[in-house]
């Protein structure tokens, strides 16, 4: 016990001179920069006291359709139980680092058989060991400390990274549900186009029978009749494309997706995004990259911990027999060992090792720099989609209106053989382009809306 006190001495001693900062915690990254969406007017003026990053997802997604969808990604999706996976694989970690404060506990049973001449016959003893081995490393110089708080760092990562894989499932589904609704609008379009387009192309066959028109006009209207269904077509197929596309995020066999009908849509007039400085904190891949950078911290001190002495503890407890010939005497086996091993020369590897780790977490630190930047662009980008689509929504309602009426205008005039076919082409092309540009217009806005609330954090939950 004597010589235990004075290892354990001297090892407090050597931590209280050298001033290690093998003990010291690491400071969580939090702070970013005040414009980082961004200093245009457009972006700073949009800021409120509640953000829509703060709203769950069932919140901000109201359709109970989409509801039940994001429903059953979350529960079947591979990724994300991929995630929840990782997550029980980095708590187990955490549950062993924590238990490495603990000795180390073996049992290692033997029996030996010792024959010999006795008296002109064979004779044989029986041996036999019964210990509990027991080897105990203090943890004076932070070394098991340090793997616990890197393994914490570990799951941290873990529960951020399921936290971003749900949010972007969310967002795939979402968008793909609002692009579904989005091709029923335009085969809704171009379903009304086809029967109008018939009327017009009938029209026309009658003026050239009765000598009105030229053939050439009939068969550029049929030209155009014919294109139409040629899009519906299309839009079908890609409405099929768009079903298998998100049964494959449900993990599920290609099938129908039910959907609400997108009759209208309203473009929100003002957004609500929060305070800048304190929004990117909500975003999973920034709190993933923090605790990167927390796990090359621990890292790093681990690499520091290996120029201090280890001081280990070992015991042996048992109960054997190898008195020779006489049998099973039952002897009872007590062993105590302390020992203090301090690094003096590796071969340079504990510095080289340092170094690495030290280069490491200057790496990784410059990559959180990124992932903040990215993240104030991908803001900045999605509120100024939602702004354009905004403005250009009242654009798209008036010129329909204008097309509208120009359309009835032409057709009354081409039934009173005032107008020729190419004023009528002219005018049902433009209106039925309008109507397609309407439509996706107010998807782009939409999406728009989904990216902001992702890129605000939303999501997670």
């Amino acid at each position: 016990m004597k010589r235990l006190f004075i290892i354990i001495a001297v090892s407090v001693m050597c931590l209280t001179f050298t001033g290690c900062k093998i003990y010291n915690k690491y400071t969580s990254q939090s702070q970013v920069s005040s414009n980082i969406y961004g200093t245009t007017e457009d972006v700073t003026a949009a800021q409120a006291d509640q953000s829509i990053a703060e709203l769950s997802w069932r919140e901000f997604f109201t359709d109970p359709l989409l509801q039940n969808l994001i429903d059953s990604a979350i529960a079947n999706n591979t990724d994300l139980n991929s995630a929840r996976i990782a997550v029980e694989q980095s708590q187990a970690s955490l549950k062993a680092a924590k238990l490495g404060y603990l000795p180390s506990i073996s049992f290692a049973p033997s029996v030996g058989v010792n024959s010999y001449l006795n008296e002109g016959s064979m004779a044989s003893t029986f041996t036999y060991n019964l210990p509990l081995q027991i080897d105990w490393n203090l943890d004076i110089f932070a070394v098991n400390t340090n793997q616990k708080r890197k393994a914490q760092a570990v799951l941290a990562q873990a529960e951020a990274h399921q936290q971003l894989v749900q949010a972007n499932i969310i967002s795939a589904v979402a968008q793909q549900y609002c692009m579904l609704q989005l091709l029923d609008r335009q085969l809704e379009i171009l379903t009304n186009t086809d029967s109008l387009w018939n009327t017009s192309l009938e029209t026309q066959k009658s003026l050239w029978e009765n000598g009105k028109a030229f053939s050439t006009a009939v068969n550029q209207m049929e030209n155009s009749y014919l294109n139409v269904k040629i899009q519906i077509v299309d839009v079908r197929r890609r409405i099929r494309g768009v079903e298998n596309a998100i049964c494959q995020l449900l993990a599920i066999a290609p099938q129908h997706i039910e959907r609400t009908r997108w009759s209208s849509y309203e473009m929100p007039q003002r957004l609500s995004t929060g305070v800048p400085a304190q929004l990117l904190t909500n975003r999973p891949d920034i709190k993933m990259a923090d605790h990167m950078l927390e796990e090359a911290f621990y890292n790093t001190q681990a690499a520091r911990a290996e120029f201090y002495p280890k001081v280990s503890l070992q015991g042996l407890l048992g109960w054997g027999n190898n008195s020779g010939m006489i049998p099973n005497p039952g002897t009872l086996l007590l062993n105590a060992l302390a020992s203090l091993t301090q690094p003096i020369f590796a071969q340079g590897k504990l510095r080289a090792n340092l170094k690495i780790s030290k280069l490491s977490e200057e790496d990784v630190a410059q990559k959180y720099v990124q992932t903040v930047i990215n993240a104030g662009n991908q803001v900045n980008e999605a509120l100024a989609d939602c702004q354009a689509a905004s403005e250009k929504d009242k654009y798209y309602k008036r010129q329909l209106d204008v097309l509208h009426e120009a359309y009835s205008g032409t057709h009354e005039l081409m039934d009173n053989g005032k107008a020729n076919y190419l004023e009528v082409l002219t005018a049902q092309e433009s209106l039925l382009s309008a109507q397609i540009n309407e439509a996706t217009n107010l998807y782009e806005g939409s999406r728009a809306l989904i990216a902001l609330y992702i890129a605000l954090g939303g999501g997670t939950k």
